[in-house]
C-alpha cells in the first residue's frame, strides 16, 4: 500500500476517524457497564493504516467522541486508543505476512488500552475501585474489537479493497 500522502489516504482517515466517534456515541448496555464498538474501527484501521494515521483515527477519534459525547475520560481516550492504534499498526506493518505476530500486536495494543482505560479511570474518579469494576468490561471490549477489526480487514477484504482504492 502506498504511505505517502494523498488526498485519498486524507479521505480515508477522516471517514475511519468519523466512523469512530460515531460508534462511541452509542453502546450496548451489558450488566455492570456498556459494550462500544469504536474499537472495531481502531483495530481496523490500525492494520490498514500507517502508525501515524492510525493514532489519528484511534486517538483523535476517540477524543472527539468523547468530547461530543462524555468529556470526563477524553484525554484518556486520546492516549488509550492512539497508542492501542499505533501499536497495533507498529507490528502490521514490521511483520506484514507473519499473522501471529500481527496478532501478538493486536493482543498488546489491546492490553496497552485496557491498562490506559483502568489507570485513567482511578485518576479521573479518584478511586480505583471504579476502575476494577469496569476492567472486566473494558476487556470484553478489547476483545470483540480485536476479534471483529482482525476479521474485517483479513477475512472480510477490506485490505485488498482499500489497497485497490488507494493505487
Amino acid at each position: 500500500m502506498q504511505k505517502s500522502w494523498s488526498v485519498k489516504r486524507t479521505a480515508v482517515v477522516a471517514v475511519l476517524m468519523a466512523m469512530n466517534v460515531a460508534l462511541s456515541s452509542f453502546s450496548i448496555p451489558v450488566p455492570g457497564g456498556h459494550l462500544y464498538f469504536n474499537d472495531v474501527v481502531i483495530v481496523a484501521a490500525a492494520l490498514l493504516l500507517s502508525p501515524s494515521e492510525a493514532f489519528v483515527v484511534g486517538g483523535v477519534g476517540a477524543f472527539l467522541g468523547d468530547f461530543l459525547f462524555y468529556p470526563a475520560p477524553m484525554f484518556v481516550s486520546l492516549f488509550s486508543h492512539g497508542f492501542e492504534a499505533l501499536i497495533i499498526s507498529y507490528f502490521a506493518h514490521k511483520f506484514a505476512g507473519e499473522q501471529k505476530k500481527v496478532i501478538l500486536g493486536i493482543f498488546i495494543g489491546a492490553a496497552v488500552m485496557v491498562t490506559g482505560y483502568t489507570l485513567g479511570r482511578a485518576f479521573i474518579y479518584a478511586t480505583p475501585a471504579i476502575s476494577l469494576v469496569k476492567f472486566p468490561f473494558e476487556c470484553l471490549q478489547a476483545a470483540v474489537g480485536a476479534g471483529l477489526g482482525y476479521n474485517l480487514v483479513y477475512h472480510a477484504g477490506i485490505e485488498k479493497q482499500l489497497q485497490h482504492r488507494l493505487r
